[in-house]
């Protein structure tokens, strides 16, 4: 097959759908497929993208002439599509919401490409830009839903949310994410974070990986670590992810806290150094107010680090097996936290981490995620083929 993803950036800064999009481009390349990727040039990753171009990958990223609040505007897009669109098969478009995903549909409904929507928890209007999101949808969005093929939830919560869009239940298929296992293969030794951040393996070590973003509920964990902190001294919060927003106003509430010194934040962490991350935390905390399938918790899974997230993460029947969930508040969490690190909570906190590398290693990787996405393009180019058949007959 030839297969056309479109995503309107291309960095690992912007999260989970970006690098679900990475992962699932290869591995179909891995399977023969000839895998296309059309982006912007908006904060792209020019290394991220030639590590996919090595293993077969083609990344098109298109000038960005402006941008108004990620709605990125690359005019050039269009020559392209009305030029190469009709060489595709299929076309996947992650993150509904974006002038190339208004733009795409144009051409694919007038040269007849079938095309697959996978909105990555955005498709509902809340949370941001709620305004802004309810212009999209009257002026372009409902058009996009109305015209997609199929559709690819995360989750049943995804799927009813679809449905909320006025999404036939018959076009929707629950596919979650999966991660890359063979990067666990081989973990590496423990301490080896510690080192190169100069903390102690006595001291207990706290682990939020993600972008600092307001929906990411970082703000409660601080204000959690704040109470732990004055109960247990010799503990230490790391803060590894990119700014997204919210990196001073976090810092500014972590110096009125006065925690200065016992909150490291790393930056982005990729590849090697975020497993030795994972590896020597003592708990991976994901306080999210809003979270649809988070691959963070999965690897933290297959790394064997115990998980607490919030209520609010979609994954819930996940967690309840191998982690702990929370209400969005610090106090909770706090608890939670203290109950984990408590060497009366041993045997529990082993089975849940035994669960998780379960979940990881039987269901939740990139090889079963991939199998099915295989599944529905063929099931979706078969349907086409014989609706044309079935028009050409009856004319």
């Amino acid at each position: 097959m030839k297969i056309l993803h479109l995503i309107p950036f291309f960095s690992p800064m912007f999260g989970g759908s970006v690098n679900t999009t990475y992962l699932q481009a290869r591995k179909l390349s891995e399977r023969n497929h000839e895998v296309t990727i059309l982006t912007t040039d908006f904060n792209f990753d020019l290394q991220y993208a030639n590590n996919i171009l090595a293993e077969g990958v083609t990344v098109i990223p298109f000038p960005c002439i402006a941008n108004f609040g990620l709605f990125i505007y690359t005019p050039s897009m269009k020559k392209w599509l009305e030029k190469n669109l009709k060489e595709f098969d299929i076309v996947h478009i992650h993150n509904y919401r974006s002038y190339q995903s208004a733009t795409i549909i144009h051409f694919a409904i007038k040269m007849e490409i079938p095309y697959i929507v996978q909105a990555h928890g955005s498709l509902l209007p809340f949370f941001e830009k709620q305004f802004l999101k309810k212009c999209f949808d009257a002026i372009w969005g409902h058009n996009i839903l109305k015209n997609a093929v199929s559709f690819i939830a995360l989750t049943e919560t995804e799927f009813d949310q679809y449905v909320k869009m006025g999404v036939p239940k018959n076009k929707i298929m629950i596919i979650p994410n999966g991660i890359d296992i063979s990067h666990c293969a081989d973990l590496p030794p423990r301490g080896q974070f510690r080192l190169k951040y100069q903390i102690p393996e006595n001291e207990r070590m706290i682990l939020f990986l993600g972008r600092i973003h307001k929906i990411k509920g970082i703000d409660l964990l601080v204000e959690a670590f704040s109470k732990i902190h004055s109960q247990i001294s010799d503990i230490r919060l790391v803060i590894a992810g990119p700014d997204g927003g919210s990196l001073f106003q976090i810092q500014r509430q972590i110096r009125k806290l006065h925690l200065e010194n016992n909150v490291i934040f790393t930056g982005p962490l990729y590849g090697k150094d975020k497993l030795e991350a994972y590896i020597d935390a003592d708990v991976f905390v994901l306080p999210s107010r809003y979270e649809t399938f988070p691959n963070s918790i999965l690897e933290a899974w297959a790394c064997g680090t115990p998980v607490i997230t919030t209520k609010n993460c979609q994954i819930l029947d996940y967690i309840e097996e191998a982690g702990y969930s929370i209400e969005d508040n610090p106090v909770d969490l706090a608890n939670v936290i203290r109950k984990i690190l408590s060497e009366n909570e041993k045997n529990e906190l082993h089975v849940k981490q035994n669960n998780g590398k379960r979940l990881v290693l039987n269901e939740l990787n990139i090889e079963n995620t991939i199998s099915k996405i295989e599944s529905l393009y063929y099931n979706v180019l078969t349907r086409d083929r014989l609706k044309k058949e079935k028009i050409w007959l009856n004319t």
